[in-house]
């Protein structure tokens, strides 16, 4: 991207020959101002005693982390998949001894791009972990989700995938190309949006702050309202085709950090077993 990339490591601190690597995908935001894997979440604790390289790429706010047709006046010069797929994997596992076998896992925006970086790279994930994500971008409510992330952090999909009626929003649509994703450990979870056991004043992130927690339980019911809609959708999609995954669905929550834990812890289960075959 013709610029010099900020990435956060949390290398194995297991004695062994080689290590798999998990990428944790920040959301909209690209992991700046606090909204990130290590500011908002036990991942240097949880990840202490398990063998494998955490690997969290910064930035990327409003991207979709995927490789835009043009630059945008306001996001630049984004090949988000070039790097994330080709560039930094090779490099991570020179440095960190990596063993090849690598699962992928992101939040919100990047629930919707762990798929499609998969679609990109089918050989190099082996586990995908999309947390109040929407799997789904050529209809419209999937292109309306996306139209107004990218907007939301000034960008313009026009320069992303094109107006929408360009074959690009299919092809990158992970629910039309669910076929794809056979043979992976897959992991898809997504709250109600109404109020749950972290949305109160007492809550982590929150810690008394009324605002906050007005905006989480406001605008998070909100988004994840949406996000669990598309991600019932995906259920149904990878029944059909009798692929196997794994689905949170329908619990209290709404779209925010403490949940996404959750789901983390809840999910390594599966990815540890896909990583290490």
């Amino acid at each position: 991207m013709k610029a010099e990339m900020l990435v956060k490591v949390l290398p194995s601190r297991v004695d062994a020959a080689t290590s798999p690597t998990l990428y944790l995908l920040n959301g909209a935001a690209g992991g700046y101002n606090g909204s990130s894997w290590f500011d908002q979440t036990d991942v240097i604790k949880f990840f202490a005693d398990k063998n494998v390289n955490l690997v969290v790429p910064v930035g990327g706010v409003a991207s979709y982390f995927t490789d835009w047709r043009r630059d945008d006046p306001k996001l630049g010069h984004l090949k988000w998949s070039t790097y994330l797929t080709k560039e930094l994997p090779p490099l991570m596992d020179a440095a960190y001894k990596g063993s090849g076998r690598n699962a992928i896992a992101g939040i919100s925006m990047a629930g919707t791009s762990v798929f499609q970086l998969s679609l990109d790279a089918p050989d190099l994930y082996q586990g995908i972990g999309a947390y109040s994500g929407c799997a789904m971008t050529s209809d419209p409510v999937g292109q309306a989700f996306v139209k107004l992330t990218v907007a939301r952090g000034g960008g313009n999909t026009l320069n992303m995938w094109g107006p929408s009626n360009d074959p690009e929003w299919v092809r990158k649509d992970p629910y039309v190309n669910a076929e794809k994703l056979r043979g992976k450990a897959i992991y898809v979870a997504a709250g109600t949006g109404v109020p749950g056991q972290y949305d109160n004043i007492n809550a982590p992130g929150i810690k008394g702050d009324v605002t906050a927690l007005a905006e989480r339980i406001a605008a998070g019911a909100v988004i994840e309202s949406a996000t669990n809609y598309c991600t019932q959708r995906m259920q149904t999609r990878l029944r059909s085709l009798k692929i196997p995954a794994t689905f949170r669905l329908n619990y209290p929550g709404t779209h925010s950090w403490p949940y996404w834990q959750d789901d983390l812890h809840n999910s390594w289960p599966m990815f540890a077993a896909a990583l290490n075959r």
